[in-house]
């Protein structure tokens, strides 16, 4: 029973075998007959004269441990990997892998695809082998294996939502009737230079709906806080009069309903539902660029509602004679309120909402740590809250305030580097990841091949570096600034839908931004 349960174990732990047969061979020697020492896995059969008990005791321990041990080894191997790599390279490059075989001497590392694979072997290999050394003497080399199986367990702890996290998540109720988040308010909106003319128009608005600004287009880059001050608008005109009926969406939502009405014959339908508000609130109305028919419904619907004095609010990424693909007629009417931007927060600003974040989620961060970190991230709100997650979750972890110095090394390792990448950068990573040749992008070619990476390059040109709809069309092929525009929308549009091509995306964006 003992060579049965033994064999069922196989060769594969039969070096970890050894070594703990090997180290209870005196004892055992006391207490049962003497055994045959192993020399080769195939004279396991010949300790059948080892008790039973005490034999299978030991195989389920081992069989137990080797499992665990490897877990442990290749948590100690993403504990130094995260240190050393950004967040999102981290997660991008390092989910979903574990140790699949362990022998001593060679080391199988099961990987969810072969670009991972490429990229480990790559760029990672000399870093994963010196922490597995550090780990086990014997290690002579590692190979990566594709496995559609990943290994969740080993990323638990580090993807373990942090206090903070569950907060903001906990905090957010979407009321089903009006698309409004509660938890965008003025009482958690932070003022400061850079927003407070559009926050003194939306407080205006709120006192004179209809009348005083009308409509109010609320401009800025992303992650200032745009979809914040026009939601809390709509919570402001809920809490002071609960008849007033307010509806927020995006301007991609009102254009999908838009065409499934007119698809399923119910536009008549479709027109009146946006007719009985008060309050319209529409957010990234720079999605209507190139849509005629959908922008031809925005036109009406906005002198229907300006006529009966109700009040229309818009955001945009940009000013509304920046944006491109807009009929003049719409644009017009976009100016003819009020126009306030929304900026980068100067230092002052980004110390503000670091602090009210603070209070909000009752973290403790020493103060000296809130201050390098509102000097270090200027960019935009959303990289500052994300700085101010990690920093939270860190001291957490670490059960201890952070250091300056641990706090700059998170900061450097979090935040997108900022480098000089040329178009032709985009086109040969976004060629070679998808393994079509670099000209097959210029040329006017509908392959579904080709097609696809060449929408994926127009994105990547627009979304990270902001380049115009006519610039990204002249550099590939000579393209009108409208095919740019459709594929824009269309990537952005799939990308939030399907997993797969969002972490191609991101799968580009590490190669793309070099980070390790």
């Amino acid at each position: 029973m003992a060579s049965a349960s033994f064999g069922s174990f196989g060769v594969v732990c039969y070096r970890h075998v050894e070594l703990v047969y090997n180290a209870v061979w005196k004892i055992s020697s006391s207490l049962f007959y003497q055994p045959t020492r192993i020399h080769n896995p195939h004279d396991i059969h010949k300790i059948g004269c080892f008790a039973k008990t005490g034999l299978e005791s030991i195989i389920f321990w081992t069989m137990t441990t080797v499992t665990v041990d490897n877990k442990k080894i290749w948590d100690s191997v993403l504990t130094h990997i995260e240190q050393d790599v950004s967040r999102a390279s981290f997660l991008t490059w390092f989910k979903n892998t574990s140790i699949q075989k362990n022998d001593g001497s060679v080391i199988s590392i099961s990987v969810p695809n072969t670009f991972v694979r490429d990229w480990l072997q790559n760029k990672y290999h000399s870093s994963i082998l010196r922490v597995l050394r550090g780990e086990i003497d014997s290690l002579r080399s590692i190979e990566y294996v594709v496995s559609r199986v990943g290994t969740k367990e080993v990323l638990e702890q580090i993807n373990q939502p942090t206090q903070i996290q569950q907060l903001e998540l906990g905090d957010i109720y979407i009321d089903k009737d009006d698309n409004l988040n509660q938890r965008y308010t003025f009482d958690n909106f932070v003022i400061g230079a850079f927003n407070e003319l559009a926050y003194a128009a939306a407080q205006a608005i709120i006192k004179n709906p209809g009348i005083s600004y009308n409509p109010l287009f609320v401009y800025g880059l992303t992650g200032l806080g745009k979809t914040h001050l026009i939601q809390a608008v709509g919570n402001s005109f809920k809490r002071n009069n609960k008849n007033t009926k307010v509806y927020y969406l995006s301007a991609e939502k009102f254009g999908i309903e838009y065409t499934e009405a007119v698809r399923g014959g119910r536009a008549h339908i479709f027109k009146e539902k946006y007719r009985k508000y008060d309050v319209l609130i529409m957010d990234d109305i720079q999605f209507l660029s190139g849509k005629e028919k959908t922008q031809e419904e925005v036109f009406h619907l906005f002198n229907t509602l300006y006529d009966n004095n109700k009040q229309i609010i818009f955001s945009s990424d940009k000013a509304p004679k920046k944006i491109v693909g807009i009929e003049d007629r719409l644009k017009s009417r976009f100016e003819g309120g009020m126009i306030a931007d929304i900026s980068v927060p100067e230092y002052e600003s980004r110390l503000a909402i670091l602090n009210a974040k603070v209070r909000q989620t009752n973290i403790s961060i020493a103060s000296e740590v809130l201050e390098y970190v509102a000097s270090a991230v200027q960019n935009n709100i959303r990289e500052l809250e994300g700085v101010l997650n990690l920093v939270s979750a860190q001291c957490q972890l670490k059960k201890r305030g952070l250091a300056i110095s641990e706090v700059k090394l998170l900061i450097k390792n979090s935040l997108k580097p900022q480098r000089t990448i040329s178009i032709n950068d985009v086109i040969k990573t976004v060629s070679t990841f998808y393994g079509i040749e670099e000209r097959e992008l210029y040329q006017k070619t509908r392959k579904k091949e080709v097609v696809k990476p060449r929408q994926v390059a127009m994105y990547l040109l627009r979304e990270d570096f902001n380049a115009s709809y006519p610039y990204i069309g002249q550099k590939l092929g000579g393209r009108d600034h409208t095919t740019v525009i459709h594929a824009y929308e269309k990537v952005r549009r799939d990308a939030g839908r399907d997993g797969l091509l969002y972490k191609e995306i991101e799968q580009i964006k590490s190669v793309l931004y070099g980070t390790n």
